[in-house]
């Protein structure tokens, strides 16, 4: 009687399970976030390959297999998943004109459209259309309760394999800790000793700022800083991809890291779009020079998510799919609130030396493990309106978000169809303006998600952002 009660009991753990705090934040009504994942193919899709693979793979995840509770919204049920109501395939005209266009359209009046909420919270629309870098362009919607960007993206990349080898999964690199230099004795007691007292110092001044920020302390109000209900707005979403080889020569030249690069390049990028914004001085001849019409001390923050539980492995991820094994899953989410230069400077490369030296500070802080810690005592104390409403004011407070991931290192192919680029993004937070970083293969791509009020031309920031990597890039050439 008793092992039947057991088997009972494990029986319904694994039928449903709570919402992680972070879960039940993405769904009040001021937080409601989904997160958005394009995939370009380059070949046209096959539905129904796509289909049996999706049986094979996602929809053994749990969470690709459940749906809330209709009682109280705070639980994961299993369900039986019907896949024709979760794989999207409108009928278009293959010859369409201005295709490029037709697709930024039809993502964004997705923006436009809740979940239904009696499902699994996820779709996927294969959009069989030829654009300007893809034969055909797939878009995965899932709503953010059901995991962080790292690993919902790393889920997806599990259910791809190589192209030049079918049964192979993608190629990943892994984040390689430096390693100790203790070589003992008495400087080195003095050195462990300084980073302690640095550590605690800027744990406690970030952890500061970030209440005042929630107080009191806004970010300058830019031509890119969204308006009260940001949030609730249509979003576009383009991207645009440039040279992963060029980030790696200016990363090697100056001994960084790539995520240095491309903050540098963003820095760039958003000076040289905020100046233009701000206006631009006519000279002789109307030409035009490139002047700084940029106002003084702006301060622009982006809020960075970061998952205090490692990333699952796409290795550990695909085992879950293929052989029911467990791994951890959830959302456990800290804040970083990083600082942008907005100025233009006479030497590109003091763009990638300030964001270098912003992201080094960053690392010597606990800032995201504070916040989350914060964050699940206001949760379990105060409620999830209370939270939302202190973390809605965190983010209204700053400019934008931003984020980067590897991706793999050869291309992968998504259910036997090559993929050209991944485009990941976010929308339903309180920015204007989303930037984030995707690598694959030796290309980059940039994948901006903005509030049209806000960036009426975000192609025109992406050229800023294209233009500002070759000007750093071309800065290091001329020094070798």
């Amino acid at each position: 009687m008793g092992e039947s009660d057991n088997n009972g009991k494990v029986s319904r753990e694994e039928e449903e399970q709570p919402l992680s705090p972070a879960a039940r934040l993405f769904h009040s009504p001021s937080f409601n976030c989904y997160i958005i994942a394009i995939l370009g193919c380059n070949t046209k899709f096959k539905p129904d390959v796509i289909k049996s693979g999706l049986e094979q793979t996602l929809l053994k995840h749990p969470r690709f297999s459940s749906k809330l509770v209709a009682d109280d919204g705070q639980r994961w049920t299993k369900t039986i998943v019907n896949l024709e109501d979760h794989v999207i395939v409108p009928d278009l005209d293959p010859n369409i004109d201005f295709a490029d266009q037709f697709v930024e359209d039809y993502i964004s009046d997705l923006t436009t459209k809740p979940m239904d909420l009696s499902k699994p919270l996820w779709e996927l629309h294969l959009l069989n259309i030829k654009t300007s870098d893809a034969e055909a362009v797939g878009v995965f919607r899932i709503h953010h309760s059901m995991g962080d960007g790292a690993s919902l993206i790393s889920l997806l990349l599990a259910c791809t394999r190589k192209t030049l080898d079918p049964e192979a999964l993608p190629s990943v690199p892994e984040n390689i800790q430096a390693g100790s230099t203790n070589s003992g004795g008495f400087w080195w007691f003095l050195s462990a000793f300084w980073s302690v007292l640095r550590l605690i110092w800027n744990t406690l001044v970030d952890v500061l700022l970030f209440g005042v920020t929630i107080m009191f302390m806004k970010d300058t109000k830019t031509p890119i800083k969204g308006a009260p209900g940001v949030e609730h707005n249509i979003k576009k979403f383009v991207h645009r991809t440039i040279s992963l080889d060029d980030i790696k020569l200016v990363k090697n030249a100056l001994n960084m890291t790539v995520n240095d690069v491309v903050l540098g390049v963003t820095q760039a990028g958003l000076s040289r779009y905020l100046n233009r914004r701000y206006g631009e001085a006519e000279i002789d001849g109307g030409e035009k020079q490139r002047k700084s019409n940029l106002p003084k001390s702006i301060r622009l923050r982006a809020t960075i998510l970061v998952n205090q539980r490692p990333t699952v492995g796409i290795q550990a991820l695909a085992n879950m799919m293929e052989k029911g094994s467990k791994t951890r899953w959830g959302n456990l989410i800290g804040y970083i609130l990083l600082p942008f230069t907005i100025a233009l400077q006479d030497d590109p490369l003091d763009y990638v030396r300030t964001a270098k030296a912003t992201i080094d500070r960053k690392k010597h802080s606990l800032e995201s493990i504070c916040t989350f810690s914060g964050g699940v005592l206001v949760l379990r104390t105060f409620g999830v309106k209370v939270a939302a409403a202190l973390m809605h004011k965190v983010l209204s407070n700053t400019t934008m978000a931003f984020s980067s991931m590897v991706g793999p290192l050869e291309e992968i192919s998504f259910y036997g169809h090559p993929l050209a680029y991944i485009a990941p993004s976010v929308y339903g937070h309180p920015h204007a303006l989303t930037i984030h970083y995707q690598s694959y293969v030796n290309k980059m791509t940039i994948a901006l998600a903005v509030d049209p009020n806000a960036i009426p031309d975000p192609h025109q920031l992406c050229d800023e952002l294209e233009e500002s990597l070759k000007l750093i890039h071309d800065a290091i050439v001329k020094k070798v």
